[in-house]
């Protein structure tokens, strides 16, 4: 009897703790909504891809495919106006964007080779947008004709990836920009078809420029998605922005619902969206062709485009992004807590285009021999080092560039006691990681292995210079033979003097308990604003054993106050991003 009472108090406890038990669920109020947690399958992941297909892969033209249909009706002048009448005739009162459902076919739609394909790119989740701005249905909803079961293709898609993808071992996303359907088109305007009620169901609910969404769209817009929760059971529900002119109750209705029905079904779900469309912990944020330019304490999302111009939709001019680009920026979002979300669009066909296939398989390549330092690894106290910046994203994100790195952008992941430093450009013979420097160490240059030491270049001693600070202040170095150095200007006011050390182009100065950083090429002396950051806590004694992915041979290595340098093959190995593997002692025996 003592056992059993001891056990149902470790379940009620359990069940407290976790709030899954005794009427402890989810409260459509966002104290409770905020106590969601991302689901161990989407931080163990890391990456996942969608597909945007829909009416508008027919048109397949537009900087960006999907919102061709916005221009068409609202600039008379637009591209997207004159490729529609030149392609397919005049808009009208009854011919219109709704016309190219029939050439929607997607005759070569197979959902096992879509699934096949993803996961060899190395995907962990997938799914399709469900519905875009554009109000045509992926799936057989009850709430509307308009959609892919009753017309063009007349199937299911929604249905039949979901069942492509979990059988093929992906988490399931589905994806909905149909907030935004309200103001997509002009209902208003009696010169085209979107102003016929009869469309209503396709371009929105009829109604005035400017006036909020009326009961009908909400009451549709809330049905569609609890009717693919229940349909489809995802376990990822994606949103593009809008979610915030839905009324507040309607929101936290649906999130209560979703995070419930999961519970019950003993599952883990995620809710993603746009800006502050949510209440912050109640979802995950998503960056549009964005990301983090720092290490973050809250976890985050990014959508980006396969595409080069982030078109979304196919378009038949389309240009794709390199795989060296597309891992960079996987390594880079998970090194600061981030995950990634790649878009691909397929033809009206249904079939995926070659270019995209190209990429796909290029980064599943890569995932097979470095994978281990993407998937279930968490970020470290330190994202990554090296020369290369990224801007800081805005509100909805816009900040991915086409950056171009170098053999000394680093980015760290940790797994266990291992960690990865991931060499975003191949470093040559040998690699050195200024993060994990230890200046304590006394050693003379002439001592090292011939492999590891630096570069010999021009002495800096002897040398003036004058360089304006970031306030435009001029600053005076002096630096002498003897290891010590004066500076005038700036903070330095009328001159202090220092110690300096220079290794190979690298300066290390000091002025009592302030340090910085400059390089010496032989011709010119700068100082280095953004120095390598330093940890530490690093201790060479914690190395076990230091490795390179894709390569069967312990590599050699050496500890020096610029960093811990470590000698590579002499011929590169693998292709892109090269990762390598610190296995650490969890107690080193410190000396």
């Amino acid at each position: 009897m003592f056992r059993k009472v001891k056990l149902l108090t470790i379940v009620w406890l359990f069940a407290v703790l976790t709030g899954q038990g005794f009427g402890q669920q989810y409260k459509p109020d966002w104290s409770s909504l905020v106590r969601h947690q991302t689901p161990k399958w989407l931080q163990e992941g890391k990456f996942g891809i969608y597909t945007h297909w829909g009416i508008y892969a027919v048109h397949a033209h537009g900087s960006n495919t999907t919102w061709y249909s916005f221009a068409l009706y609202r600039d008379p002048n637009s591209d997207a106006r004159k490729h529609f009448e030149r392609t397919f005739g005049p808009l009208t009162p009854d011919f219109g964007y709704k016309d190219l459902i029939p050439k929607f076919t997607a005759e070569k739609f197979n959902p096992d080779e879509w699934a096949e394909l993803f996961k060899k790119a190395g995907a962990k989740f997938a799914g399709p947008v469900a519905e875009h701005h554009d109000g045509f249905a992926m799936w057989d909803t009850k709430y509307s004709e308009w959609n892919a079961a009753k017309m063009g293709p007349k199937r299911d898609i929604v249905g039949e990836l979901e069942k492509a993808y979990k059988k093929a071992g992906m988490k399931y996303l589905t994806a909905f920009h149909h907030a935004a359907n309200w103001f997509f088109f002009p209902v208003w305007d009696k010169r085209y078809d979107t102003g016929d009620p009869k469309y209503s169901g396709l371009y929105g609910q009829p109604h005035k420029p400017g006036e909020k969404r009326n009961q009908a769209f909400i009451d549709e817009w809330y049905g569609k998605i609890i009717e693919v929760i229940d349909k489809y059971d995802p376990d990822f529900i994606w949103f593009d922005f809008a979610l915030d002119a839905i009324p507040e109750g309607y929101v936290k209705d649906f999130l209560a619902y979703y995070y419930n029905k999961a519970l019950e079904e003993g599952k883990e779900v995620i809710v993603s969206y746009k800006q502050h469309d949510l209440v912050p912990g109640a979802g995950i944020r998503d960056l549009e062709l964005g990301q983090e330019h720092t290490l973050t304490y809250n976890d985050w999302i990014t959508d980006t485009s396969i595409d080069d111009r982030g078109a979304w939709g196919y378009a038949e001019d389309l240009t794709f992004k390199t795989p060296n680009r597309i891992i960079d920026n996987l390594v880079d979002r998970v090194s600061k807590n981030g995950y990634l979300l790649l878009n691909v669009g397929p033809k009206p066909d249904g079939t995926i285009p070659e270019g995209a296939k190209k990429v796909l398989l290029e980064i599943g390549s890569w995932l097979n021999m470095n994978g281990e330092a993407i998937y279930g690894t968490t970020p470290w106290f330190i994202a990554g080092e090296g020369p290369t910046k990224l801007g800081k994203a805005d509100e909805t994100g816009f900040n991915e560039e086409n950056v171009v790195y170098t053999p000394e952008d680093i980015r760290f992941t940790v797994k266990g006691d291992v960690l990865y430093a991931t060499f975003l450009d191949w470093p040559g013979k040998k690699a050195v990681i200024k993060t994990l420097r230890d200046p304590s160490i006394k050693i003379n240059v002439n001592d090292l292995p011939d492999w590891a030491k630096p570069e010999k270049s021009l002495p800096l001693a002897g040398t003036k210079w004058e360089i304006k600070n970031e306030e435009g202040e001029t600053v005076k170095y002096e630096f002498y033979k003897n290891g010590k150095f004066k500076v005038a200007g700036g903070e330095a006011g009328k001159g202090m003097m220092g110690e300096y050390r220079q290794v190979g182009e690298d300066v290390y100065l000091q002025v009592g308990g302030f340090s910085w950083y400059g390089k010496y090429d032989g011709n010119e002396f700068k100082v280095v604003e953004d120095e390598s950051p330093h940890y530490e806590g690093f201790y060479k004694e914690e190395i076990k054993r230091i490795t390179l992915l894709g390569y069967d041979k312990d590599l050699d290595w050496v500890m020096t106050p610029q960093g811990l340098v470590i000698k590579m093959p002499d011929k590169k190995i693998g292709n892109y991003a090269h990762v390598v593997k610190i296995e650490r002692f969890h107690h080193p025996k410190i000396k």
